[in-house]
């Protein structure tokens, strides 16, 4: 797992100055390192339009963010192998994350800049609820087959006690069609079974000598069948069950037989056909979800940078991979650099007046409502929070 955070400053002369200076003060310690994130100048709205867009691109964010997460742990079930295979099959536009996110370029063909950044977002959630629809319908689909399947195998398995004795009995171990007799299915503890050999022909009345024979066995059991006549076999039972040997409840019926057995290969055919078009299905949409996902956090960047520190548009956007070991001092260390830029004083924060719809009332509020009566460590200052849009991008 890779860990990413995303912030934004304002130019100082230059962005490539607030560039330097965040370089200078990061990778000279090894706190973090560094790449800039590139993100198109993008149409502007109202002020109205830019804060129902923050909220509506936060909500969008979480939403793909799940979204993203649960198409990988889908793409993990049905692969059911090891990290690395799920990892060749999960790439953004052809390459790993870590690439796609640090040499992020706007995907101008798919989110045209010409649009505006409300129209570029409706076309994101339009694309992303499409994915999550179908994945859930997908995903639905393959797990109740690998459901039944496992249901089925798993009767295929375990010790005679609990398994299917479907593909382990055959016909000529039973007496079929008889007015006056049944063969039953006893299950042995091979410890015992020196006393059912001696025993079995005399635990009831009307017991078929010598009618009793090895069938399977498993490391602790044998199963073995017996023939008796049917009246006797309710007392049979119960003296069995004394002598702790298990009487199976089985009888012979050939055609529920070829039906599980047809069950069972139709569930497997069917698994197989669908595993290779959901796998296709999960690389595609995956990739498709992971960008957007990412373009919805350049959006955010701008809109919060642009809400923030005004007009024009005059800030620079990048990309820190922190060092496990150092977090907590990148965090002092940005908090440090940035604290002037804490919206808790709202004069250093207000917006230009040429923004079309603005209110002095608009700016105080907007900038200012969240920031209210918070304490000011640097996980949680406000600054810090407006700036870190993303501390996680996995």
């Amino acid at each position: 797992m890779t860990e990413f955070w995303l912030i934004s400053a304002p130019g100082d002369k230059t962005c490539q100055q607030t560039w330097e200076k965040l370089q200078a003060a990061t990778t000279k310690s090894n706190l973090s390192t560094n790449t800039k994130f590139n993100i198109p100048e993008l149409k502007l709205g109202t002020l109205d339009v830019l804060v129902g867009l923050s909220d509506e691109l936060e909500k969008q964010d979480l939403f793909l963010e799940i979204l993203v997460r649960e198409m990988a742990r889908c793409m993990a079930d049905v692969l059911e192998d090891t990290e690395s295979k799920v990892g060749e099959n999960l790439l953004a536009d052809g390459v790993d994350f870590v690439t796609y996110v640090t040499k992020f370029q706007w995907n101008m063909a798919k989110y045209p800049i010409s649009e505006s950044m409300k129209n570029i977002s409706e076309m994101i959630a339009k694309v992303s609820g499409q994915i999550s629809n179908e994945l859930r319908a997908r995903k639905s689909s393959y797990n109740d087959l690998k459901s039944n399947l496992h249901a089925l195998e798993k009767k295929n398995t375990g010790n005679l006690l609990t398994r299917s004795l479907v593909g382990i009995v055959k016909k000529e171990d039973f007496v079929i069609d008889s007015e006056y007799l049944i063969t039953l299915l006893v299950v042995i503890p091979k410890v015992i079974h020196n006393d059912w050999v001696k025993q079995y022909e005399t635990l009831s009345e009307m017991v078929v000598p010598r009618s009793s024979n090895i069938i399977s066995e498993d490391q602790d059991n044998y199963l073995c069948n017996v023939t008796l006549f049917k009246k006797t076999m309710d007392d049979f039972i119960k003296k069995a069950r004394e002598k702790k040997y298990i009487v199976r409840d089985f009888q012979y019926d050939e055609k529920q037989i070829k039906a599980e057995k047809e069950e069972l290969a139709r569930i497997s055919t069917d698994k197989r056909k669908q595993f290779g078009p959901l796998i296709r299905w999960l690389r595609v949409n995956f990739s498709e979800a992971f960008v957007a996902w990412i373009h919805v956090k350049a959006l955010r960047t701008f809109v919060e940078s642009v809400l923030r520190y005004g007009l024009p548009v005059n800030f620079q956007a990048m990309l820190l991979q922190p060092n496990n070991k150092t977090m907590k001092k990148l965090r002092e260390v940005l908090f440090n650099m940035y604290r002037h830029l804490d919206g808790s004083s709202t004069s250093s924060v207000t917006l230009p007046t040429d923004i079309p719809g603005e209110t002095r009332t608009q700016k105080i509020l907007s900038l200012s409502s969240k920031e209210k009566n918070r304490t000011q460590p640097p996980e949680s200052s406000p600054a810090f929070r407006y700036l870190l849009l993303s501390n996680k991008c996995t």
